[in-house]
């Protein structure tokens, strides 16, 4: 069985449903995602949307918090676009019914926070659950609406393009997808087709990310012959709940913006010896200082406190943060939270323009997945969800832009040559290899020594992984093997190619700046 919409938008978090959105009225939309509605990146969102409202707050500020947070690599036209234009995409939200928190003392008449790297308060956010808040806001748009179609527990495979049709060009015609509820592979036709489909971080061992971040759509456009660039900046979030029951959970850097301290298990501060910014310094800054104290001292973690602040702000300003580590024992009121570096954020991905093409043409890519130019080195906090309203609007203006015309005729999906898998237990192990050695040797600090290790054990698992696919039937655990192995391929490829430390990445053996700054570019 198989489908055909005008566009084919992969992944359902905030960048694919603002595309999605924006597109609804004119064009037949359809949304693959891979298990529900909501279990992405953007509904786990805590800390909100970086945007300039505030009368003492200026768009010339927000553009330079962020050039200086992307270490001299951001593109300065498309940070002043996107700064631009975020005002006009926090209105859109408000109309779609998210209820940001609100505060009748600030004249904006919301209430707004600051994270690392601002110099100024301009994080609108619904108490400390933005993300959800957004999400399902939008999800009513969406269900509502007549024109778009959902198709839940659907993985993409690989991209349909004129090189597997036999034909001269680059473009994009559709997907296969495996129907995770049927186990079958179909066939999806579309003009224009939307990567949406977020980050990387399961490649690694720790992450703040949900599972289903397995680097698919990365992974498929670089197959389909897209450019892929600055995959080595990897944003570890300092502050992960550390707890054997807490999977994934994340502090957000608004603790920190709110007057959180960073200590050691002793109770002494750390962080003004590591920057003058002491716990506001940006992320990378935190991350590492964080890493260096643990290695040093033989920590499993350090410590968040935020408990000198009155009970009823904590309560009112992180609701969900205080439930669910009261759940586990601790009262963020009176006791200091444990945390570790988690891998957080891609800042590099599939390469686009202003309108989110990619270099295959009919393929676009919106939110993590891409690599705009906004985030440089360092993506400034809570810049992330901003970049998914501007782009995903973006890209749904210019497919409305093109005409829609007809479709050749796409291939069904062979299996004649494959069996079911005999032993799926090869999967597991390649994938808890692959996470624990990319923790070790591509991680917060680097050296050349550690990432020739690692690319020598991807080069080993990626062939055990292409006889697999070969021989047997897909699965959804093979597929996100697949991807990630070559993801993670790819973020040690361009970690080779800079022979500098900048930003996110950091390198023992080239711990200094090299004079210009460039952009890692990948191309097939």
């Amino acid at each position: 069985m198989g489908y055909s919409f005008d566009v084919l938008i992969v992944g359902s978090g905030l960048a694919g449903l603002t595309t999605a959105l924006y597109l609804a009225e004119k064009r037949q939309v359809g949304i693959i995602t891979k298990r529900g509605l909501l279990d992405g990146a953007s509904d786990w969102a805590q800390g909100g949307i970086a945007t300039v409202l505030a009368p003492e707050d200026s768009i010339e500020s927000h553009v330079q918090d962020t050039l200086i947070a992307g270490a001299g690599l951001c593109s300065e036209a498309v940070t002043r676009h996107v700064a631009n234009h975020g005002p006009e995409m926090i209105q859109w939200l408000i109309a779609q019914g998210v209820p940001f928190t609100r505060d009748p003392k600030n004249t904006t008449g919301y209430h707004l926070t600051r994270e690392g790297g601002h110099s100024q308060r301009r994080i609108i956010h619904a108490a400390d659950a933005t993300g959800h808040a957004v999400q399902t806001a939008l999800v009513e748009q969406l269900k509502a609406h007549p024109n778009i179609t959902l198709l839940e527990q659907h993985i993409a495979v690989d991209l349909i393009t004129d090189a597997k049709l036999g034909r001269d060009g680059k473009r994009c015609y559709g997907l296969y997808a495996l129907n995770k509820a049927e186990g079958n592979v179909v066939t999806i036709a579309a003009n224009s087709t939307v990567l949406a489909s977020g980050g990387t971080g399961k490649v690694y061992l720790y992450t703040t990310n949900p599972d289903v971040a397995t680097g698919d759509g990365v992974a498929i456009a670089w197959r389909a012959g897209c450019q892929v660039a600055n995959m080595e900046f990897i944003q570890f979030h300092p502050t992960c709940l550390y707890h054997p029951h807490a999977k994934s959970f994340l502090i957000t850097e608004a603790v920190r913006g709110e007057g959180g301290l960073l200590k050691l298990p002793d109770g002494t501060r750390f962080m003004p010896e590591h920057d003058a910014r002491a716990e506001l310094a940006p992320r990378d800054v935190v991350a590492r200082a964080i890493d260096f104290e643990m290695k040093k001292r033989g920590l499993d973690c350090v410590y968040l406190d935020i408990s000198h602040q009155p009970a009823a702000f904590i309560h009112e300003h992180f609701p969900t943060i205080y439930e669910r580590c009261l759940a586990l024992g601790i009262d963020i009121t009176r006791q200091a939270i444990p945390v570790v570096p988690a891998a957080h954020y891609s800042c590099g991905g599939v390469l686009t323009d202003l309108n989110a093409r990619t270099a295959v043409d009919h393929l676009y890519a919106v939110g993590e997945v891409a690599c705009t130019g906004l985030h440089g080195a360092n993506r400034l906090a809570s810049n992330s969800l901003l970049e998914c309203l501007v782009f995903g609007r973006a890209a749904a203006e210019d497919i409305l832009q093109r005409a829609i015309t007809p479709l050749p005729v796409l291939l069904e999906w062979d299996e004649s040559r494959v069996t079911d898998a005999d032993e799926e237990i090869v999967i597991a192990h390649n994938w808890d290899e692959l996470r624990r050695f990319m923790w070790d040797y591509v991680g917060i600090v680097r050296t050349n020594k550690r990432l020739a290790r690692a690319l020598h054990r991807i080069q080993l698992l990626t062939e055990e992984i292409d006889e697999y696919y070969k021989n047997f039937r897909v699965s959804n655990d093979l597929l996100e093997l697949r991807n990630l192995v070559l993801t993670a391929e790819l973020i040690v490829r361009c970690a080779v190619l800079r022979q500098e430390s900048r930003g996110l990445h950091f390198s023992r053996d080239y711990p200094g700046l090299l004079p210009q700054a460039e952009n890692t570019v990948l191309t097939p």
